[in-house]
């Protein structure tokens, strides 16, 4: 059932990054968000409907395989082609693989804390930034803007707050999740090669965890 339900959601999101793609031909960095975006529930799903490690890490493993070769190979060119060189859908792949490894199924608030920063908060980030204008700045070639980076650590922080309310008793103090969100914020500026889309993800999942552990 819920590999199922992972399948057509994920089928979902690419068609509609697919249809992206076409309709709006000179925007193809929105095509890549929408798939940033929709992917991230992906994990929502699987929580919900508790799907085995012994599925969900392989299956993880092989989308970042094929990830890899499509950047390669740009098979599916909704998914890459965005005039500028970077490996970030197979570094979000790579990191929804290490978090499996490190916290599914004993932590799954720590795998999803780590997924849906990135998905939404970066994908929020991304859209904004561009769109409206606002003061902007150079980190190694990448631009960063206040609104951009406004939306990053709102979004990280309202995820975050959702998620300790979600999930039950336990997980990080509010003044933690602060924390948190600005860590993700600042690991989110150094976006070289699309590399922050496996930092950031990989070090929210780690903070959760650790800041769980402290009164």
């Amino acid at each position: 059932m819920g590999v199922a339900l992972v399948s057509l959601w994920l089928a979902a999101v690419l068609g509609l990054a697919l249809w992206t793609r076409r309709r709006w031909t000179d925007q193809p960095e929105w095509s890549r968000k929408v798939l940033h975006i929709g992917t991230g529930p992906v994990v929502l799903i699987a929580w919900a409907t508790g799907i085995d490690r012994s599925i969900a890490l392989p299956v993880a493993a092989l989308v970042t395989l094929l990830a890899a070769l499509n950047h390669r190979l740009r098979v599916l060119p909704a998914i890459e082609d965005v005039g500028r060189h970077s490996y970030g859908t197979v570094a979000y792949g790579a990191a929804i693989t290490v978090l499996l490894v490190l916290f599914w199924p004993a932590q799954p608030r720590a795998m999803v804390a780590g997924v849906l920063v990135m998905a939404l908060g970066d994908g929020l980030a991304g859209l904004l930034g561009p769109w409206i204008p606002s003061p902007s700045w150079l980190i190694l070639g990448q631009r960063k803007s206040v609104v951009g980076t406004t939306a990053m650590a709102g979004m990280a922080l309202m995820v975050l707050l959702l998620l300790r309310q979600l999930g039950g008793s336990g997980g990080p103090s509010p003044v933690a999740l602060v924390l948190i969100s600005l860590a993700a914020t600042l690991l989110e500026q150094v976006a070289v090669l699309g590399l922050d889309n496996l930092s950031v993800p990989v070090a929210t999942g780690l903070l959760w965890s650790w800041l769980s552990l402290r009164p």
